[in-house]
């Protein structure tokens, strides 16, 4: 919905082609192709968030048995941290593709330059490489529901609900990604952005309720962009959506909008210097 409404904007001032941003896209599809080294490489960041629910979901499930909520619903611990698990694959997804990759593909094998000789401009290679990691976080997300469902942690009709929020979870970070990769000076920068992003996945109400923290980091908590993927895909999940859920919805869609333009701005100012 988010990258409709930015795609019709900019068609109505006659700056964005869908068929250049499809061919930003495609270039990406083109190493599927190659071999199976990059499906392999593709296919690991799916491992990691699956593997956290196996061993702490239901391990350490059968110690905590439930959670109770803020609003009284009780869950089991492993219904509890699936979504948690589902949102940080989102994630992981995204980032991924827009920050690894993209900074690899922006300092070192020059590959928006040789793009910027055709007609394609800076922002429709932001909205192609967004694109194309929802497309690689959709592929881990769908997968998980999935085993959501088998494992009877979500109900089908909901998993199906969660499926749209994981995709603008994945919109949201693959835009941040991008913004962040633009700043980035050489490799030993992402050791930062890494940290960070670990930091989110352990402090974002994914193993407990944040209400188990000091009113203090509560609010810190609250503050940072992964306790809201989570919210937002723990409320739809679970079944619980309530107007705490649209505020999630509407901090990811603001992400979106902040990422694509600064990120936008940023290959612009950078490649057509």
């Amino acid at each position: 919905m988010v990258t409709t409404f930015v795609a019709t904007a900019g068609l109505r001032t006659g700056t964005l082609s869908p068929g250049r941003i499809g061919a930003v896209i495609s270039r990406n599809i083109g190493p599927l192709r190659s071999g199976p080294a990059y499906w392999v490489v593709l296919v690991s960041g799916f491992f990691e968030p699956l593997f956290y629910l196996l061993s702490i979901g239901l391990g350490v499930g059968a110690l905590v048995k439930n959670i109770t909520l803020v609003d009284g619903s009780v869950l089991s611990y492993a219904q509890f941290v699936a979504p948690a698990m589902l949102a940080t694959s989102a994630m992981n997804g995204a980032m991924a593709e827009t920050t690894f990759n993209f900074f690899f593909k922006f300092k070192y094998i020059k590959t928006y330059d040789a793009m910027l000789a055709t007609p394609v401009q800076p922002f429709e290679i932001a909205m192609g490489e967004l694109i194309w990691a929802m497309i690689r976080g959709s592929l881990y997300t769908a997968v998980f529901l999935g085993i959501m469902v088998a494992m009877k942690l979500a109900a089908f009709g909901w998993a199906v609900a969660a499926f749209p929020a994981t995709v603008l979870v994945g919109f949201a970070f693959g835009a941040v990604g991008m913004a962040f990769s633009t700043l980035m000076r050489g490799w030993q920068d992402f050791d930062l952005l890494t940290t960070a992003q670990f930091a989110l996945f352990l402090f974002s109400g994914t193993f407990a309720p944040i209400e188990n923290y000091p009113p203090a980091i509560q609010v810190i908590i609250e503050c940072t962009p992964l306790y809201h993927a989570v919210g937002l895909v723990r409320d739809l999940a679970t079944g619980v959506p309530d107007w705490a859920t649209v505020g999630h919805a509407a901090y990811l869609v603001v992400m979106v909008v902040v990422g694509l333009w600064f990120t936008g701005r940023r290959l612009e100012a950078m490649l057509l210097k």
